[in-house]
């Protein structure tokens, strides 16, 4: 079977500025497209569009009045919008737009055959954006937006989430954390000791949704060996009880050992063997039916060299 990885890339991007100092910066996708380039994958993969999200998308996770609010301060050129974390520029609410539907365009391309998995290197990422706050570096929740798009557009039953950056995805949890049709599981550094302080192993969920959030909250320093055992053993069993019909990967690269806003160890080996495990999930479980979505990772060699290696398992579904 020919590989039909999707890859969802735009230089419009690039105009979102949060500021010369900042972490999150156009460079990080500038690194990811060059290497994509130069490895020769852009000419193996499903060039996917995005398109600026539809405000009502948007509004089915986040708040009206905050979305307003977020305008004027982009349209007023405001340098900060809420929080000192997340800087902004005249085109940033335009770019959030688009970074939400790049991962809309990812998940219409899977759904209906054009591609049978993808890659979304957007930007700004999203997973502590809450319903009505910004929060690190995230405006709108892009991997949930496209969660339950899947769930409204394609009508899916349940859709699983899973999250690997080393920040806790506070505004994913929270989210859903009501709702059974949609499990977060996240593998992030230890909330007493990283950012945002959430995370804790007892968040499990509320209501409804008691038993469908799981945190696996890591220790600081811990390695391939940590996560990987934690993925096979915890993770895996979990997701095969929970049986998804889709599942998502919200991406960061940033407990790799050379990141510099986190303190874990993690290899480019092992983040490739974390790919490798979910792939295989995917494959059996999920119709081989999974998108990853770029959170975190501020090392640009660490980010070139990591989506490489994901685009090219993510096409080994493919192929398979």
């Amino acid at each position: 079977m020919k590989a039909n990885t999707g890859y969802v890339y735009d230089e419009r991007y690039l105009k979102h500025e949060p500021g010369g100092y900042h972490p999150e910066r156009p460079d990080r996708l500038r690194a990811i497209q060059q290497r994509v380039i130069s490895s020769g994958l852009i000419d193996e993969l499903v060039l996917i569009q995005p398109y600026e999200a539809p405000l009502d998308r948007i509004t089915r996770l986040h708040d009206p009045d905050y979305l307003e609010r977020f305008r004027l301060a982009c349209e007023k050129k405001m340098r900060i919008f809420q929080s000192p974390d997340n800087g902004i520029c005249a085109d940033s609410y335009a770019i959030a737009l688009l970074a939400v539907g790049g991962v809309l365009a990812a998940c219409d391309a899977v759904m209906t055959g054009k591609a049978h998995n993808a890659f979304c290197a957007v930007r700004p990422p999203g997973h502590h954006a809450e319903h009505a706050q910004a929060m690190g570096f995230c405006f709108f929740n892009n991997i949930a937006i496209g969660a339950r798009y899947l769930q409204d557009k394609y009508g899916l039953e349940r859709i699983a989430i899973l999250d690997w950056d080393v920040h806790h995805g506070n505004g994913t949890q929270h989210l859903f954390e009501t709702d059974p049709t949609v499990f977060y599981i996240s593998l992030h550094q230890d909330p007493f000791t990283c950012y945002p302080g959430t995370g804790r192993q007892n968040e499990q969920g509320k209501g409804a949704g008691l038993g469908f959030t799981l945190n696996f909250p890591l220790p600081r320093g811990s390695g391939d060996k940590t996560y990987l055992k934690t993925i096979q053993e915890g993770v895996i069993p979990a997701l095969v009880a929970f049986h998804p019909d889709f599942l998502m990967i919200s991406s960061g690269f940033d407990a790799h050992a050379d990141d510099p806003l986190a303190h874990m160890e993690l290899s480019r080996d092992g983040y490739a063997h974390m790919g490798r495990l979910m792939a295989a999930f995917a494959q059996e479980h999920c119709n081989s039916r999974i998108i990853t979505v770029l959170e975190g990772g501020y090392n640009l060699e660490v980010l070139q060299e990591c989506v490489e290696d994901h685009l090219r398992i993510l096409q080994g579904i493919s192929d398979s």
